[in-house]
């Protein structure tokens, strides 16, 4: 399972991706049908997954609290019965900004694409094992950029020696 930090690296890294897509913007306002294929795409994509992990956390903090003080189990599980629903409203206003998001950078023809592509069995999978990738990814990244601050810091004060510089 994907561990918080990763997962939170891989949402602000998705996000980054898609604010600086070079897909031009529209100008128009999206209209009702694109902003539902945009909703679709946000979630049959596997996205709001991670807001799911942004706030699960916190519920899984309160349940703690069950262990170290059994006598509030009842009105906690009660508490977080009322705050659910809450949080599941506030998640909703989250994915409607991504479905805005969405379409204001893709068109409905492409949206549509996006979303066939998603209920198609490989679009599926794509989603399913979406988390161990970027699990892999995140990995993976974190070794080349550590092995990429190396390799520069070596070939600059090899290329500044050659010039009579010493850095340290």
């Amino acid at each position: 399972m994907i561990r918080t930090a990763p997962r939170l690296a891989s949402v602000a890294a998705a996000l980054v991706l898609l604010a600086t897509s070079p897909v031009l913007a529209q100008t128009a306002q999206p209209t009702e049908s694109q902003l539902a294929l945009a909703r679709e795409v946000a979630v049959s994509s596997g996205m709001t997954r991670s807001f799911d992990a942004l706030t699960e956390p916190f519920f899984a903090q309160l349940q703690q609290m069950n262990v170290t003080r059994p006598e509030i189990r009842k009105d906690l599980d009660e508490v977080v019965a009322i705050i659910r629903p809450e949080v599941e409203q506030q998640k909703g206003k989250l994915i409607e900004s991504a479905a805005r998001a969405f379409a204001s950078r893709f068109t409905e023809a492409e949206l549509k694409e996006i979303a066939v592509f998603y209920r198609s069995p490989a679009g599926k999978k794509y989603v399913e094992v979406q988390p161990g990738l970027l699990d892999d990814i995140v990995k993976d990244l974190a070794t080349w950029t550590q092995n990429m601050s190396e390799y520069i810091m070596i070939r600059a004060r090899a290329e500044m020696g050659k010039r009579g510089h010493q850095l340290q």
